[in-house]
């Protein structure tokens, strides 16, 4: 895992910005702390942080060149099956130096072209120059793990593993404002787009060529997904179908020449990967996190059940109130685009407590997505099946009160039902758009200044995110929903949120249920397969039913929930009213409606604040966001 820089050239103009690629790949340094290397050749640079996982010797550090010195690498990631790939070079002819997966990587694509992507089992954003053809070629992973940002114009494309990187390249810091409101819907910004015009997502699955001055955008890969063809076997084949795959995936990714252990939660699809892991490594290092003032998110309880019946090295590391917040500037600093999931602090802290034991960890993402495990999805199932209660439900949904808490059963609950039945009265398809952002689109637009956010933005390209939902129609199945959240909340939310944390503590996370193989298995099976009534992530439950605790199949899934609330009103009370959110900011700066933004911090002061918390953390991560990266420039953009 590392983190890797570039840059080509057009002409003069665009050269002037190389002389900055050991400054752009130093704002890596967290992401690989171990070595940096850089590469220039005529108008081409490559810088290289390592953070060294496999093959930890000089030998391997990047970049990389082959024997030849024709063609060079940076790479950022992981290629689990690279023994057998290398097995596969090493019968056509190739001898090796290394033991590294980088070689193996590098080679590939010498000697088969980007065809070499169909191979690769793992995480990546890599980037291979060839100086006889003057051309460089950028890939990135199939589900968007592990991130790629570019910069193109007339004079230039540069790229990086974050956004700090290009910033030390240098380019135009004009706002996209399409990008703001649908951060303000989401509490993130999609790929492709960034909070800056002139920087772009490199999407999931794609890769990119650049010779001469063309530059030219390809899709590798496509989710395998015949809603038309599901896998033709009883539920009970399936099952150990899905046992005997993850289990090949969760092997794969135990490959490693530092420390390795596993995140372990409680929930279901930690405590899977660690049993799995558990039967291949002796006295596994596993670790959670437990909330000593939020007991009713607490569930250390079942990760040590789970611990003790696979005999892991087990650590919790206790959380208070208090820890979260200490740890709150340190989050928002290294984040360098506006990005509001507040579970990201959490994450944070496992990472870095997780870090001072092991390098490597293995951890339940994207199980929810793939197999349908979020309430969002028993909601969609539901909504999808005529019953007398959707039908009261949708009549009499504006006679709910709202709930102005989610840190208890009963006022999440209310809060729950409040929305179910609002998205009740809507289309499958603007259901699924209502339920996937914390603000409806509407409002989010009321939250931005006329000046900056006018009736002449008020077009298509400002409701852009909502092409992601083209496969949801009025009779689509959960799978339908489950594809959607693969192309927008998994890699935009989900795997940003684990990739920013983990590596702002150099810490490897490896994401067994995205493997290539699960994946497919996934996107094969039958809606009721993953969902019946009452019933979420059903095919994981059964298949692993045996190898787990029964107490894990007796509470509800709780999450977590910051206590932003809380903070709000008490540690960020100052914060807010003296300084992010304060009357004269928010008038020069120019972006938000200042009336809004006063009502709103009347109404969170009040004793009725409301479901609130999601809209305000927006604010305050985007104000922080923007004195640090913006200072006290106004954005014509």
């Amino acid at each position: 895992m590392c983190g890797i820089a570039g840059i080509v050239a057009f002409n003069m103009v665009g050269q002037l910005h190389m002389i900055n690629l050991s400054r752009a790949t130093l704002a890596l340094s967290k992401r690989g702390p171990d070595y940096q290397g850089l590469f220039t050749h005529e108008r081409v640079g490559l810088g290289h942080r390592r953070l060294s996982i496999i093959d930890v010797s000089a030998s391997a550090h990047q970049p990389m060149e082959d024997e030849s010195e024709r063609y060079t690498v940076v790479f950022n990631g992981e290629i689990f099956n690279f023994q057998e790939i290398r097995e596969r070079l090493i019968a056509e002819g190739q001898v090796f130096r290394t033991q590294s997966d980088t070689e193996v990587l590098l080679y590939s694509y010498i000697r088969h072209g980007e065809k070499c992507l169909e191979w690769f089992n793992g995480f990546f954003a890599f980037a291979i120059y060839d100086k006889q053809e003057n051309e460089l070629f950028i890939a990135r992973d199939r589900m968007g793990i592990k991130p790629l940002l570019y910069v193109h114009d007339e004079d230039k494309f540069m790229f990086a593993s974050e956004m700090k990187a290009l910033k030390g390249f240098g380019f135009d810091k004009s706002l996209d404002k399409a990008s703001i409101l649908q951060y303000l819907q989401l509490t993130y910004i999609p790929a492709p787009f960034t909070v800056f015009k002139a920087v772009k997502k490199l999407m999931p699955g794609h890769y990119v060529r650049i010779k001469n001055k063309e530059v030219k955008f390809s899709r590798y890969y496509t989710i395998p997904y015949d809603k038309k063809a599901p896998l033709q076997a009883s539920y009970e084949a399936k099952q150990k179908l899905l046992v005997d795959t993850l289990e090949g995936a969760v092997q794969r990714r135990l490959v490693a020449d530092v420390p390795l252990g596993s995140f372990l939660s409680g929930g279901i699809d930690s405590s899977v990967i660690t049993g799995l892991a558990a039967r291949h490594v002796d006295k596994m290092h596993t670790f959670s996190v437990g909330y000593r003032d939020e007991p009713f998110y607490d569930e250390t309880r079942y990760a040590e059940l789970v611990a003790k019946k696979f005999r892991t090295e087990h650590t919790v590391f206790k959380l208070s109130n208090t820890d979260l917040y200490t740890h709150l500037h340190d989050i928002l600093d290294y984040i360098d685009e506006p990005f509001a999931d507040s579970s990201a602090i959490p994450v944070y802290i496992l990472s870095q407590r997780t870090r001072q034991q092991v390098t490597v960890a293995l951890s339940g993402d994207g199980a929810d997505e793939l197999f349908a495990g979020y309430n969002k999805h028993a909601a969609l199932f539901r909504a999808s099946q005529p019953s007398m209660m959707n039908s009261l439900l949708s009549l009499g949904g504006r006679f709910i009160p709202d709930s102005g808490s989610r840190g208890g059963a009963f006022s999440n609950a209310l809060r729950q039902a409040k929305r179910y039945a609002n998205g009740l009265q809507k289309s499958p398809k603007e259901r699924y758009r209502l339920w996937a952002s914390f603000t409806p689109v509407a409002e989010a637009v009321q939250w931005l200044s006329p000046q900056f956010f006018g009736a002449e933005d008020a077009h298509e390209e400002a409701y852009r995110w909502y092409a992601l939902t083209r496969e949801i129609s009025e009779d689509s199945t959960i799978n339908d929903y489950l594809y959607t959240d693969c192309q927008l909340v998994l890699p935009n939310d989900m795997l940003t949120k684990v990739d920013l944390m983990s590596m702002a503590n150099s810490l490897e996370v490896r994401v067994p249920f995205l493997d290539k193989e699960v994946v497919a298995l996934a996107f094969s099976l039958e809606e009721s397969d993953k969902i019946t009534k009452g019933i979420k992530k059903r095919i994981v439950q059964d298949a692993f039913r045996e190898m787990l605790p029964a107490e894990l199949y007796k509470r509800p899934k709780h999450g977590f929930e910051v206590p932003l609330m809380k903070w709000f009103q008490n540690e960020l009370r100052s914060v807010i009213l003296d300084d992010l959110l304060n009357d004269d900011f928010i008038e020069a700066q120019g972006i938000f409606q200042a009336q809004a933004i006063r009502k709103l911090k009347k109404q969170l002061f009040s004793s009725q604040p409301g479901d609130i918390q999601a809209l305000v953390w927006s604010l305050i991560v985007f104000q922080w966001w923007w004195k640090k990266h913006m200072g006290d420039s106004v954005s014509e953009g």
